[in-house]
């Protein structure tokens, strides 16, 4: 018969093998193929504050154990467990980047690329074009962005310099979707966007629209502004529907998808092909050793928040340029912008 020692050490043990199980699982999801599982989709997000969090749970455990003798030892093999935690937490974040704004010296060739979730158009058109005339951006993706705002936001473009031509793809019949807006530089020639028989737009991915435009001409890339809906409790098929639609989008060799993906890359794992992240689309941030830089929300630091806003661009292209702007976090929306620099490979 077990004695009352013997049941503490036994729950004591049980109770450390469970939290290392359950650190193991956040730590790479991917393994046991939970990454776009609920709830472990949401908590992977925040590498970064996951690191934070665990180390300020240890210094606790380690002081509990400290002055609570009968507790020290579950104490310290918890607060080792946080500690390994944090510390990988924080090398994977590394490893895909925590920051390198340089750029090489554009081609007349080269594409730039700017993305900002607008949520709404809170910064305000002026802002917006203010950002993209900056950085003299061919191609602007607008996730939550109306055609009324992108409009504006083209016609600021216009004056400056930089005629743009406007896609906006919403779901009018869907209560709380926000639309999609693509600027595309005139000089890349006429795009079209698929349209249904009663000249709306052909649903992409599920809930919130993404636009998928393709050159008349038949030549330069399918450009794809990208927005899936968010992981909610609720909403967990429809974002990852919207994953694999994206993912399909990226089978050709001339694709350049640009947006707010609600999805960092543990999330996108296993849907790639051939090294890409979303099939063969390659993900900026990662070549560029940006990834681990957090775009939302704009109330956390870069280092703590989660990187949802992503370029990706088909072998055609090779990143020359890459940064998260930082300086528009007081402009009204949640989401940082990110811009792209892209070489023409020939590829």
């Amino acid at each position: 018969m077990l004695g009352p020692a013997m049941i503490r050490r036994l729950v004591a043990f049980v109770i450390v093998l469970a939290v290392a199980a359950a650190l193991f699982v956040l730590l790479w999801p991917q393994q046991l193929d939970l990454q776009r599982t609920w709830p472990v989709a949401q908590l992977v997000s925040f590498r970064g504050a996951a690191a934070a969090v665990a180390g300020a749970l240890a210094v606790v455990l380690f002081v509990v154990g400290i002055a609570a003798r009968p507790l020290r030892s579950i104490a310290a093999s918890l607060g080792v467990l946080l500690l390994v935690f944090g510390a990988v937490s924080i090398g994977v974040a590394a490893a895909r980047g925590l920051g390198r704004d340089d750029f090489v010296e554009a081609l007349p060739t080269d594409l730039t690329v700017v993305v900002w979730n607008t949520e709404g158009g809170a910064p305000g058109a002026e802002a917006i074009a203010a950002l993209a005339v900056e950085e003299g951006a061919e191609i602007v993706s607008l996730p939550e962005t109306s055609a009324e705002t992108a409009t504006a936001v083209a016609d600021a473009m216009a004056v400056a310099g930089l005629p743009m031509t406007v896609k906006t793809v919403e779901y009018p019949a869907r209560g709380g979707s926000e639309p999609t807006s693509l600027l595309i530089a005139a000089a890349l020639g006429e795009y079209t966007v698929a349209l249904a028989e009663d000249g709306t737009a052909v649903e992409t991915t599920p809930l919130m629209p993404s636009v998928v435009a393709t050159p008349v001409s038949g030549t330069g890339p399918t450009i794809v502004a990208a927005h899936p809906v968010a992981p909610t409790t609720a909403q967990m098929d429809p974002w990852e529907a919207g994953l694999r639609y994206l993912a399909d989008a990226c089978t050709d060799g001339n694709v350049i998808m640009a947006g707010d993906f609600n999805a960092t890359l543990d999330h996108m794992a296993g849907l790639g092909t051939a090294g890409g992240a979303l099939g063969r689309c390659r993900d900026v941030g990662v070549t560029t050793a940006n990834a681990g830089l957090g775009t939302w929300p704009t109330d956390l630091p870069p280092l703590l928040g989660t990187p949802i806003d992503h370029v990706l661009a088909t072998r055609s292209w090779m990143p020359t340029g890459y940064k998260v702007v930082t300086d528009q976090d007081e402009a009204g929306s949640d989401h940082r912008p990110v811009v792209a620099q892209l070489t023409m490979t020939g590829a």
